[in-house]
């Protein structure tokens, strides 16, 4: 199975300057727990739901700060076409849970997720990846 047909393909976006509370209340509208956060055109960093509670919650930090403050610039991805199999691979050997998928061009086209996984692939496959994903690194 291709990723483009497990993907979710409709994603909102932030800019870098946008306030966390802003896209913590467009993740609660939208029902999702990552935003790519663009600048330019590119991808330039994905805040989850997980990046706001650790590095803000937990820290008495300020909500109105901007989103570029708490967000991962680490972000990997994948194609289209790539295999589901292939990119479930790749969050497990990086430890990650989402992967944003792009075109040729480096346009976003979808997020995958392993909720994506789990839906088309069933919760055996989500468990090893999950294994995988969870596995101490040192």
């Amino acid at each position: 199975m291709k990723v483009s047909e497990a993907m979710t393909a409709q994603v909102v976006t932030a800019n870098p300057g946008d306030s966390i509370q802003s896209v913590a209340k467009i993740m609660a509208e939208v029902d999702t727990g990552a935003v790519p956060v663009f600048e330019g055109g590119k991808v330039v960093g994905l805040v989850t739901d997980r990046d706001i509670v650790l590095r803000v919650v937990a820290e008495g930090g300020d909500i109105k700060g901007p989103v570029s403050a708490v967000m991962s610039d680490h972000v990997l991805g994948c194609h289209p076409d790539d295999s589901v199999a292939d990119a479930a691979g790749k969050m497990a050997s990086h430890q990650l849970r989402r992967l944003i998928v792009t075109d040729e061009k480096g346009a976003l086209v979808g997020i995958l997720s392993l909720g994506d996984i789990a839906t088309d692939f069933g919760n055996k496959k989500v468990g090893e990846v999950l294994e995988d994903i969870s596995a101490d690194s040192h």
